[in-house]
């Protein structure tokens, strides 16, 4: 088999970022050892975990020569912030194609948070409707600024594509390194899956290792069945794309959408739980969309018996807790 071309690379992200006990927490839910993976720590505009996928793809667009790079997401979009702030350290420019999903929210949420942010950042904000197919969008709008004579890169929804994803391979790699220097064994890590690269980027990098150790994704949104399929279609490219040949098993890709709620965004009294008594122990901020929907199920994982008092669980905090402000009357 040809080796595989090199993929291109561009360093963004403070890393490291830190694997951290959470005594307290643990110690309060009479569980496992509970154990979080800082990527709310990952520097650039607030952190979070958009931007080990943002060394790839704005890598890839460079090399492709791009001049502009364009993504999508909706109001309070994490991924958008971070792609904006990545765009800017790099000297390209940026547009941001906002899906206003709640617009009856209050002001806090329709222009603060990770919307001033993204102005802030310098990138261009297009405000689409509840309901627009942001795919179709992004394409109608990439093929117009090509007319125009500029040089679009599209990166996808939540940064999740196959090179996006590559990040989190690395980031596998790196959070088993730390357990082994501390000098203990993950039995599982758990963490927030929505546009799927995250969790593709770790099952893959297990794979490569040939690590035991699950991936366990709590949906922040879409259902188990269709975001378990996109997963395993992105992992399996990152493994064709690193020249890696292994079979990913029937187990796998492991999703649970049963603490999303209402829907994507809407809060949940366990996502409120969850956030109050993680600040309240250990003095780390979640977010209310993502972290905070998983850490809701991962603490109702712990009360359930899912793991023994003597396994080590690691949580992957993803970020956005400024995103917090915007949702200011979900916890008064």
């Amino acid at each position: 088999m040809s080796r595989p071309a090199p993929i291109p690379h561009t360093s963004l992200a403070h890393l490291p970022t830190p694997l951290e006990p959470m005594l307290r927490l643990s110690a309060e839910l009479g569980g496992p050892h509970l154990w979080v993976k800082r990527d709310d720590a990952t520097g650039l505009a607030m952190g979070g975990n958009k931007v080990r996928k943002l060394e790839y793809l704005i890598a890839d667009a460079q090399q492709e020569k791009a001049d502009i790079v364009l993504t999508c997401g909706a109001t309070q979009s994490n991924h958008c912030r971070q792609t904006a702030a990545a765009a800017a350290r790099t000297g390209l420019d940026c547009e941001l194609l906002i899906e206003h999903r709640f617009p009856d929210r209050s002001i806090e949420y329709r222009a603060g948070g990770n919307i001033l942010l993204d102005r802030l950042l310098g990138a261009t904000v297009l405000d689409f409707e509840a309901g627009t197919d942001l795919v179709e969008a992004l394409e109608t709008r990439a093929a117009e600024l090509r007319e125009a004579g500029r040089s679009p890169y599209v990166i996808p929804l939540g940064g999740s594509s196959v090179v996006g994803a590559m990040g989190y391979r690395t980031a596998a790699v790196e959070t088993l390194r730390q357990a082994d220097e501390v000098g203990f064994e993950i039995s599982e890590i758990v963490h927030a899956t929505a546009s799927g690269g995250t969790q593709a980027g770790l099952v893959a990098g297990l794979a490569i290792r040939r690590s035991t150790v699950g991936v366990y994704g709590i949906s922040a949104g879409a259902p188990s069945d269709y975001l378990g399929s996109v997963v395993r279609g992105l992992a399996e490219g990152v493994l064709e794309r690193v020249g890696v040949d292994r079979t990913l098993g029937p187990d796998a890709v492991m999703v649970d959408d049963s603490y999303v709620g209402e829907a994507y965004g809407v809060p949940t009294e366990a996502m409120r739980e969850a956030v109050e008594l993680v600040a309240a122990t250990e003095g780390i901020l979640l977010d209310p969309v993502y972290s905070g929907k998983a850490m809701a199920g991962l603490i109702d994982l712990v009360r359930g018996g899912r793991w023994s008092t003597d396994d080590h669980v690691v949580f992957v905090h993803t970020g956005g807790t400024h995103a917090l402000f915007g949702y200011r009357d979900s916890f008064t």
